[in-house]
């Protein structure tokens, strides 16, 4: 998604092939990946010999948690439910649902467009011999 979100100025697609080869994910699994980016309006695909896919939405409008959740799921029940409700299952599911809630907060304060910059200074600060 930081790769398409890098060139969704120039609107050019990138094929799954390249996407895989660049990132070493297995096309199959990048693929199914793309299909529920897409489902969630977050992709688009255009098929014939110059398609690909590219983003749907500007990458400032895309949280990494936006993705994070279509990715994994909405879980109902980050911290679980107590088999046995003692104090110590307690404090550890508090700390459980503290964890989620600053993960949450954390990713959806970032976004694609954020992560590109990022990923774009990092390149340009590699000195290579």
């Amino acid at each position: 998604m930081i790769e398409l979100a890098s060139l969704y100025e120039s609107g050019d697609p990138v094929r799954v092939r390249e996407l895989a080869a660049t990132h070493g994910i297995p096309n199959h699994f990048l693929t199914q990946i793309l299909l529920q980016l897409k489902g969630a309006g977050m992709v688009q695909s255009t098929r014939g010999s110059t398609g690909g896919y590219r983003l749907a939405r500007d990458p400032s409008e895309i949280s990494i948690y936006d993705i994070h959740r279509v990715i994994e799921g909405e879980n109902d029940q980050p911290c679980g439910a107590l088999q046995k409700p003692t104090p110590a299952a307690a404090a550890l599911k508090s700390l459980c649902c503290e964890a989620a809630a600053a993960q949450r907060e954390i990713l959806s304060s970032a976004t694609l467009a954020d992560m590109a910059e990022k990923a774009g200074s990092r390149v340009e600060d590699m000195f290579y011999i």
